[in-house]
């Protein structure tokens, strides 16, 4: 499983230079060269930009959208325990394979790199009110690891299979759900839409996963928030 990208890359758009940051966020996500996923029209709420993530040759390996309501950076703000979001992680699906400036070799990418990528973004808007800052860190070093161990054992008891439509096609899911939300990662099929096929995670609170859809995002402006 690729492990390169452990950053907390999954995080809304930053807001403090207001379009400008949208407009470089956005960017990131046109020079990939793989689809990116979202839900699909059968939702009908808030959408919006996350970060991408890359490899250290500067290529776009991965990428979150956001639906619904922009989850809280710190759980104690007021009506944290209310928002209901789903983030969709697009994941390039990668052979092993050379880094671009020669000077290693990159995992290849699976569904347990979707699996790993989510898990590890949902902790980071579900940590505990009732933690102590100062114990966060361990908190979260502690509880990523165990995401981590989860994304590596996707046949063990933690995981069910839900089957969701991708582009309109009932595709397998791992599925798991715990104290502070659910995750779920799958892979798509080749086909015209998907190229060569994606990873595919996502994680969310206060929405139900049994309901999703995932389709193709056609203009990925359309998620720049105005």
């Amino acid at each position: 499983m690729e492990t390169t990208s452990r950053v907390g890359a999954h995080g809304p758009a930053g807001t403090a230079d207001g379009v400008s940051g949208a407009r470089r966020t956005v960017e990131g996500y046109l020079r990939a060269n793989f689809p990116w996923y979202g839900l699909d029209d059968a939702f009908t709420g808030p959408r919006w930009l996350m970060q991408v993530g890359r490899a250290a040759d500067g290529t776009v390996q991965h990428g979150s959208t956001g639906h619904g309501d922009e989850p809280s950076i710190r759980p104690e703000a007021p009506g944290a325990e209310k928002e209901r979001f789903a983030a969709v992680i697009t994941v390039a699906a990668s052979p092993v394979r050379h880094s671009g400036d020669g000077t290693g070799v990159l995992d290849a990418t699976t569904v347990s790199s979707a699996a790993w990528l989510a898990g590890s973004a949902l902790l980071l808007s579900a940590w505990p009110v009732q933690l102590d800052h100062s114990l966060r860190d361990d908190w979260l070093d502690q509880q990523t690891e165990t995401a981590f161990a989860l994304a590596d054992d996707l046949n063990g008891s933690a995981w069910s299979v839900l089957s969701l439509p991708v582009d309109g096609v009932p595709t397998p899911f791992h599925y798991r759900e715990s104290e502070f939300g659910w995750v779920l990662a799958g892979s798509t099929g080749p086909g015209e839409a998907a190229g060569n096929g994606v990873h595919i995670g996502a994680y969310g609170r206060g929405m139900s996963a049994y309901g999703l859809g995932f389709s193709v995002i056609g203009d990925i402006n359309t998620y720049v928030s105005a």
